[in-house]
């Protein structure tokens, strides 16, 4: 048998307990459609968060290293320009310790030297410049492993005494038939040290294109997690705010049933 009463409207209460979730739903729908993002609290997805967060911290260091392999090759360019010039001077100290070793040559040999002389200063100037005096070891931080996250190598110095050519002269003819046996070593270490720099060069490209592709796949990894369905959510949007009109409706129409239950005291 129905049980009517004006103490406790079981009807308004449940409607208003249905209010209170539809609420919840719409509010969370609002949320992650303004924001774009379906996880905007711990509470929406504990564990979803933790993986979310994880990738997102995992971009942060492969962008930078990105930045990272752009400043090293930066800096391999400017050691790479020094090192063809300093290839050309090389050429010069070739060609005139080729001249002035021929003993039957009318050349003026001081003036051969002075120029001689002038190169070996110069190679040591550009070197100085370029940091390659003396053997120097190059890294680079490019990976979001930090185990075989670097890249790196030791370039090899560059100055004349580096090169063994620094005592070199072409005076007489002797001397500079010595020269041209040690500028030839000098131009074969020169070589070793182009070499590096062209490998290193190389190596962070490559690793940058790599990181490029982990900042992608990482990204759109973190996205699926953390970003709203924004199709998902209008539909969401949509029906709570259709719940929400009658709730409100069946509310007001639970109170009435209070209000007519008066009618029998008339």
């Amino acid at each position: 048998m129905a049980s009517f009463s004006v103490v406790s409207n079981v009807s308004a209460t449940n409607a208003q307990a249905n209010l209170n979730t539809t609420n919840i739903g719409l509010q969370q729908a609002l949320t992650r459609l303004s924001s774009g993002y379906r996880i905007n609290r711990s509470g929406d997805d504990a564990a979803g968060l933790v993986v979310a967060n994880t990738y997102r911290s995992q971009q942060a260091v492969l962008n930078q290293g990105v930045r990272n392999a752009g400043d090293g090759l930066s800096t391999l360019q400017i050691k790479d320009g020094a090192l063809n010039n300093i290839s050309t001077l090389l050429d010069r100290l070739s060609t005139l310790a080729t001249e002035s070793a021929s003993s039957s040559s009318s050349v003026d040999r001081d003036v051969l030297n002075k120029e001689f002389q002038d190169v070996l200063g110069e190679i040591d100037r550009e070197a100085n410049v370029a940091g390659l005096t003396s053997d120097q070891g190059f890294s680079v931080f490019v990976s979001n492993d930090g185990t075989n996250g670097v890249i790196g190598g030791t370039i090899g110095g560059v100055s004349t005494t580096s090169l063994g050519i620094n005592a070199s002269t072409i005076a007489n003819a002797a001397d500079a038939a010595t020269a041209v046996s040690d500028v030839a070593t000098a131009v074969t270490k020169l070589g070793t040290a182009q070499a590096t720099v062209g490998t290193l060069e190389n190596r962070l490209q490559f690793a940058t294109s790599l990181a490029q592709s982990q900042i992608v796949n990482t990204s759109a990894a973190e996205s699926r997690i953390r970003d709203a369905n924004i199709a998902e959510e209008s539909a969401n949007l949509t029906r709570y705010s259709v719940l929400t009109q009658s709730g409100l409706a069946a509310l007001a129409q639970a109170n009435s049933q209070s209000s007519a239950v008066l009618t029998l005291l008339r």
